[in-house]
């Protein structure tokens, strides 16, 4: 598992510069928004200027305040951020589906037609995680969750994983569950199956340490970063969050 920097947070750090066809630049990138802390900043006639019509009629679909706002920000952040990367305006981010690959369908992850540029997005509590790199990325952030709720979703892990988690003390556990779960997650959105795939197939670890699958590197990113930006919005309690990306690294 490599060190990763940590994420910069929209609002907060300087928008990235324009790399166009430059990809890749390195490492990863990662970005964090805070959804209460980017609403209460944003211009309120800004949804209707950046988003699309499907995006804006997805939006306008939730029953949930709270929904609406952390789907509004997640979308208004990641075309701000592409924007920034591809040198357009946020609102002429050309999007596009990946073709699935479990049924071909024109519906698998989203993209960026005409660029090598690959990102992900996810979206958890007060937090958004996007990450951007030059090969397929997955990311994944949760909120770590009480023990009793690990105990029942852990039936559903690699039959390793669950023994590791057995063998910790209930103290322990959520924090291990958080680091497997976001490392699988991030891989299956990697891939571009998602949940669809049976997550007792991959194994990834709970240790500190995560393990590769296959050409898929997994990192997890710094909790007390995750923390402190979670700290700094109105949003803030819980035990705290668990984040990851995957990337590959290499051909299969």
């Amino acid at each position: 598992m490599t060190s990763p920097s940590a994420p910069r947070v929209v609002g907060r750090d300087p928008l990235p510069a324009a790399v166009a066809g430059a990809w890749p630049p390195g490492a990863p990138e990662t970005w964090l928004l805070s959804v209460s802390r980017y609403i209460s900043a944003m211009d309120q006639g800004a949804p209707g200027k950046i988003l699309d019509a499907e995006e804006r009629e997805r939006a306008a679909k939730f029953v949930r305040t709270e929904d609406q706002q952390r789907y509004t920000a997640a979308h208004m952040g990641l075309r701000e951020l592409l924007g920034g990367y591809l040198d357009v305006e946020p609102a002429a981010v050309p999007f596009t589906r990946e073709d699935c690959p479990g049924c071909g369908g024109p519906h698998g992850r989203p993209a960026v037609v005409g660029t090598p540029l690959h990102f992900n997005m996810s979206h958890a509590g007060d937090l958004v995680l996007f990450a951007f790199a030059g090969s397929p990325i997955g990311a994944d952030v949760e909120k770590v969750q009480p023990v009793s709720v690990v105990d029942q979703v852990a039936q559903s892990l690699h039959p390793t994983e669950r023994a590791e988690l057995a063998a910790l003390a209930a103290a322990d556990r959520p924090a291990a569950f958080a680091r497997c779960w976001t490392r699988k997650e991030a891989y299956l959105k990697g891939i571009g199956t998602g949940l669809s795939q049976d997550p007792a197939i991959s194994y990834v670890g709970t240790g500190e340490e995560s393990v590769p699958v296959g050409p898929w590197a997994l990192t997890d990113l710094p909790t007390d970063h995750l923390a402190s930006v979670a700290a700094d919005s109105a949003a803030a309690d819980g035990p705290g969050y668990a984040a990851a990306y995957a990337l590959l690294e290499q051909a299969p």
